[in-house]
Order: structure tokens, then sequence, then C-alpha cells
């Protein structure tokens, strides 16, 4: 290292930012191509069955979950159904809204494995006021 040396250093810098994994997939933007939503918070889709995953230790239970294909590109997707028995308002070709669970740099939440998104309506009912009772579904 010496005087005016300053200028391979930062050529060299630059050079070997390249080996990162995170900043070429922060620089190319790599997070935003892959993703299934394309960058909205929300988006629709059909239901196409109903599942259950099981749970990540320590904890063993079967949480609710569903398959669906997005309208807007058709990639499917996993989505869980937040609520006490609230699977039974959601039937296979149902029209659902789905949206990021918020996990860890758009990881899986919590102790569900590979699934980042919740259901949030059904038939443009919301959810959550349907199996608390407060709405009735609707029909399509």
């Amino acid at each position: 290292m010496g005087l005016k040396n300053a200028k391979k250093l930062i050529k060299d810098r630059k050079k070997f930012r390249w080996k990162d994994r995170h900043y070429i997939v922060k620089t190319l933007n790599l997070y935003a191509k892959s993703d299934p939503l394309e960058g909205a918070n929300q988006a629709k889709g059909i239901v196409l069955k109903k599942i259950q995953k099981e749970a990540k230790q320590p904890n063993s239970a079967m949480r609710k979950c569903c398959k669906i294909q997005l309208i807007k590109n058709a990639k499917q997707v996993t989505a869980f159904i937040p609520g006490n028995l609230a699977q039974r308002f959601i039937d296979e070709h149902d029209e659902v809204m789905i949206e990021r669970i918020g996990g860890k740099q758009g990881r899986s939440k919590g102790d569900i494995p590979g699934v980042r998104f919740k259901v949030i309506k059904v038939n443009d009912q919301p959810l959550d006021r349907l199996w608390m009772g407060k709405i009735e579904k609707g029909r399509r």
C-alpha cells in the first residue's frame, strides 16, 4: 500500500463486491424478479385445493393451508388460512385475496415451513369477519 494507491483500492473493491451473493441479489433486483406477487402487496387467486402442513419442532400441529393459482401470472403458491376453523369458509374454485405473512426477509414465518402468504379475503368477504360470524359467505 503506497501513496496514490486509493484508485486501485476503489477499483478492487468494486470488482470483488460481485463475489458477495447479497450484493448481487440487491443490485440485480433478483428478489422482485422471482417474487410471485411481482412486487405487489396483495394478489387475487383461485383455490386449487386445501392442504394441511405439519408445524416445525417443537410444535406438532397441522396448520391449515391452501394451494392457490394467481390470476395475474398463473403461478402457484401456498397460503396459510388464519383463524379457528376458518378453513370451513374456503372451498375449491373460490376467489381469494392473499398477502405476505411478514416473516424475516421474505421467508416463511413461525412454524409453517415454506408458506409465505396468508388468505385475507374469500369472494370479496373479509375472512376474519366470516369466522367471527359477523357476516355470511357471499356467492359467486
